[in-house]
């Protein structure tokens, strides 16, 4: 129902305060996603639908992160992807990715796992070929960064779930988002 979803949402909310526990969150997640699957009809609404919730994370956790690991201003993107792979990654899931692949421009990187914490003891069953498991971190990444004014794409390209040898999280920088204040505000 509509009422569980929501309340699904703020239970994810605090998935991330255990943490600490490393087997407890992977569980939980995963009890997170098995009961998204039974509430969605295909594995492309299930992948909406944790990118949705990990975006609300991502709104709210951005204030703990910054609070908690007093972090100022990134000058650059890739000032940002460092802070998000060595602080924010280590901080939230025990790992540190890799950062690599930047393009040209430097407008887009990916982000390596070696390990996921979220896939430990998952194996994706085959009528679920096209869920994307760990897809509530794209939409946390999602929402983190336009909390402080950054407008990015992340996806997933490579996922040792589906039988890469890594996991690979994609993120582009699409945009400044510039503060719109009201009439008379400043």
């Amino acid at each position: 129902t509509r009422r569980q979803r929501s309340r699904g949402g703020f239970w994810c909310v605090n998935l991330f305060s255990c943490a600490q526990n490393s087997e407890l969150f992977t569980l939980t997640y995963g009890a997170l996603v098995t009961q998204l699957c039974k509430d969605y009809e295909n594995d492309d609404d299930v992948n909406k639908q944790l990118d949705k919730m990990g975006y609300n994370i991502g709104v709210r956790l951005i204030e703990d992160f910054l609070a908690r690991s007093n972090v100022g201003r990134c000058h650059d993107f890739r000032e940002t992807a460092d802070v998000i792979a060595k602080i924010a990654f280590k901080m939230y899931l025990g790992i540190t990715p890799s950062i690599t692949n930047w393009s040209p421009g430097g407008d887009e990187f990916s982000l390596i796992l070696e390990n996921n914490p979220l896939v430990d003891f998952v194996e994706l069953p085959d009528n679920h070929s096209t869920l994307i498991y760990s897809n509530l971190l794209c939409g946390v990444l999602r929402g983190a960064l336009e909390m402080v004014q950054m407008a990015v794409d992340v996806k997933f390209v490579q996922d040792t779930l589906k039988g890469d040898s890594v996991t690979e999280i994609r993120m582009k920088f699409i945009r400044r988002i510039e503060d719109n204040l009201p009439a008379g505000e400043e």
